[in-house]
């Protein structure tokens, strides 16, 4: 790919998984071995560091080289408007492949077992359009609401480990959250969890999806996913991805984001839109 000169910085973003501090770090590694690569290439118009801007407003920004989303967000509000690149696969527990879980969490003194033993309780919803916070767990409440209700209360804490932080301390009962978020704290932050036990895990879907503008050509989408594949098997990036735990990419379509539709609609249908309610 030749250089072009005179191409303003573009903008590249991956802060879904940006805590504990050890995966900032190695999260800001990655993207300097990223960076380095494409422009290597001959790609110009990489970004030295990764933009400081809350995620979402990196999505359909128009200079958009690389970010993160939410698969929900994809599906719901995104495709047509961005390019799918990748969807990193992870080792920990609750991942298969490309696809991940949420473990719903419950205080270690709860005598729940199943999650029927909720009804009434107060949930915590990290963001009402977050795929693992809401929709995976929506979806797992919905055959068992009642006239739209299950729970008793519910409050929105803007960000998974809140979620943790307000069933640890009685703010909240139970709360669903993402299989990698709650690896990452279970190994670099783990006094967050003390007092917190797993009662079960939702059903699984694809993760979040690396995203380009939609005006990206073909050849820089191929680039980048080239420079993925490098970086999923350079042996100097071993420690970057144990730290995230990261194993590879994923070549997924459009299409194969659309299951966690399905599950909002199936809720919808079953007079439970609201995840939480």
């Amino acid at each position: 790919m030749p250089q072009i000169s005179n191409v303003a910085p573009r903008l590249a973003s991956l802060a879904m998984y940006a805590n504990p501090e050890p995966v900032a770090a190695a999260t800001a590694k990655l993207w300097q071995y990223l960076r380095d690569r494409l422009r290597a290439e001959g790609l110009a118009g990489v970004p030295e560091a990764l933009s400081t801007l809350p995620y979402d407003e990196a999505w359909l920004r128009p200079d958009l080289l690389l970010a993160q989303t939410c698969g929900f967000p994809f599906v719901s509000r995104l495709q047509g408007k961005v390019r799918l690149v990748a969807t990193p696969v992870y080792r920990h527990p609750g991942c298969d492949g490309p696809d991940m879980c949420s473990f719903l969490i419950v205080r270690s003194d709860s005598e729940a077992t199943a999650l029927i033993e909720l009804k009434g309780a107060r949930a915590a919803i990290n963001q009402p359009d977050s795929n693992s916070g809401a929709n995976l767990f929506r979806a797992m409440v919905a055959p068992l609401a009642r006239d739209g209700r299950f729970f008793g209360a519910s409050l929105q804490t803007g960000s998974h480990a809140a979620s943790i932080d307000a069933v640890r301390e009685g703010a909240a009962d139970i709360a669903a959250i993402d299989c990698i978020t709650y690896a990452n704290i279970l190994r670099f932050d783990p006094r967050r969890l003390s007092g917190i036990r797993v009662l079960g895990e939702t059903m699984k879907g694809p993760g979040l999806p690396l995203i380009t503008r939609l005006s990206a050509p073909d050849a820089e989408v191929a680039l980048i996913r080239r420079v993925l594949d490098a970086a999923a098997t350079d042996p100097a990036l071993e420690a970057v991805r144990d730290h995230l735990g990261l194993i590879g990419f994923a070549r997924l379509e459009d299409a194969d984001y659309e299951p966690l539709a399905v599950l909002a609609d199936g809720a919808r249908v079953l007079g439970y839109p609201v995840a939480g309610a």
